[in-house]
């Protein structure tokens, strides 16, 4: 090859040169990267300044959806929203109402994303840590707040806030729950403990147990409670049994059972006001 040929390969503008722009992406330069389509301006691109400035298109929302909370309360926000308000302040970037409508329809309603357990909140795409814990920590303050209200008065004197609680702490749960509300002799409410957790239609139950734990803490009465996965709140034969057997092991210890509630998602039912106790 002679020196002009030389020089000509080594000028050659069309095999590319590679280079590193500042954010460490590789780029190619060619011919055809500068050139300008006809009836095009040849305006260079957004700088990265200009880029930065450039605001997501839902900057502002999560103040305004504080400022609609604020000012109306959780009335003023559809469910989803008040979700999304939740998970905000534990995803503190990101737009998260796509997350929040996700919930909202994977577990059927703001109350049951709540309730539901942490091993099912974790295969939801786009959930972390972080916003499972938010989501328990509402949870948490909910069945708080409600069992406060329901030790204000004497359990059989608020019954509007007994049967608030219980739904809060049973109305959404995926299987059975025995839970048994031990009463001083005021009727005011000593502990609320799960006696037993079972499938989604069947709770075993031991009479003896039932009674062994009220004695341990001094109740001289009991309320049963337990919950109906499937909806319908109306007793089974097997709770009605059950009952008969805890209350007749419950007179020979001079302790009363005041009631037994069935919670459903759909209300509940009261085995003294079916006349079964």
């Amino acid at each position: 090859m002679s020196e002009t040929e030389d020089r000509k390969a080594a000028s050659r503008p069309d095999a590319p040169i590679d280079a590193q722009i500042d954010d460490g992406a590789q780029v190619f330069f060619d011919r055809t990267r500068d050139a300008v389509p006809v009836g095009q301006s040849s305006q260079l691109p957004a700088s990265p300044t200009d880029a930065k400035s450039a605001k997501p298109h839902y900057h502002g929302h999560r103040q305004r959806l504080r400022e609609r909370f604020l000012k109306g309360g959780a009335n003023a926000l559809a469910d989803y929203e008040l979700l999304e308000l939740l998970l905000c302040m534990a995803m503190p970037r990101g737009d998260v109402k796509p997350l929040a409508k996700s919930l909202i329809a994977q577990f059927g309603s703001f109350a049951n994303v709540l309730a539901a357990r942490p091993e099912d909140l974790q295969k939801a795409k786009g959930l972390g840590d972080a916003g499972i814990a938010a989501i328990k920590v509402a949870e948490a303050s909910a069945q708080y707040l409600a069992r406060e209200r329901a030790m204000e008065l004497p359990v059989i004197a608020s019954w509007e806030q007994l049967i608030d609680y219980c739904r809060v702490r049973l109305g959404h749960r995926k299987t059975e729950e025995l839970h048994l509300l031990f009463l001083d002799r005021k009727n005011r409410l000593i502990a609320d403990e799960c006696h037993q957790t079972g499938t989604v239609d069947h709770t075993p139950v031991y009479p003896r147990e039932v009674i062994k734990r009220a004695l341990e803490l001094h109740a001289s009465a009991i309320i049963l409670v337990h919950n109906h996965p499937s909806g319908d709140a109306t007793p089974s034969r097997g709770d009605i049994d059950m009952t008969r057997k805890i209350v007749e092991a419950a007179k020979a210890m001079e302790i009363t059972i005041h009631d037994h509630i069935i919670i459903s998602q759909a209300g509940y039912n009261s085995f003294k006001t079916l006349g079964l106790i």
